[in-house]
């Protein structure tokens, strides 16, 4: 069984977080350049087994897309393109930035280290996976 990696993309920055191979534990994996993105994937799919795809699809409060969900549509298209054979799903991801910066106050996390935009984006990629995960038990 291969693990599943989940999403949190930014049209600078994207998080990403995998599942343990028995798919039981989310864990924060990465935050890389969404321009390096797709080589990111490629090198870490050499390394370890993917077998699902999780994208946090942003939405307004009224369920339409927000602004930046052509752009993870986008990257989607990209992704289908590269791994054609890679099933990929989309999360609503409404509220995980506003979740990951609370869990990271409630966690203890020093004020410097929640100012790192990249922790936010782990740890939101990180609550896309589990709420996937939550939903499809």
């Amino acid at each position: 069984m291969g693990r599943i990696m989940a999403i949190d993309y930014g049209t600078k920055r994207t998080g990403l977080a995998v599942t343990d191979p028995m798919r039981i534990i989310a864990t924060a994996l990465d935050t890389v350049e969404t321009s390096k993105l797709l080589v990111y994937l490629k090198q870490y799919f050499v390394k370890e087994q993917v077998d699902e795809i999780i994208i946090g699809l942003p939405k307004q409060m009224n369920n339409t897309d927000s602004e930046t969900a052509p752009f993870v549509r986008q990257m989607v298209s990209k992704i289908n393109v590269a791994f054609p054979n890679l099933p990929v799903k989309y999360v609503d991801e409404r509220f995980t930035s506003k979740i990951a910066l609370r869990a990271m106050v409630d966690g203890g996390m020093k004020k410097k280290d929640r100012r790192d935009k990249q922790n936010v984006d782990k740890i939101s990629a990180t609550l896309i996976l589990q709420t996937y995960m939550e939903s499809s038990h």
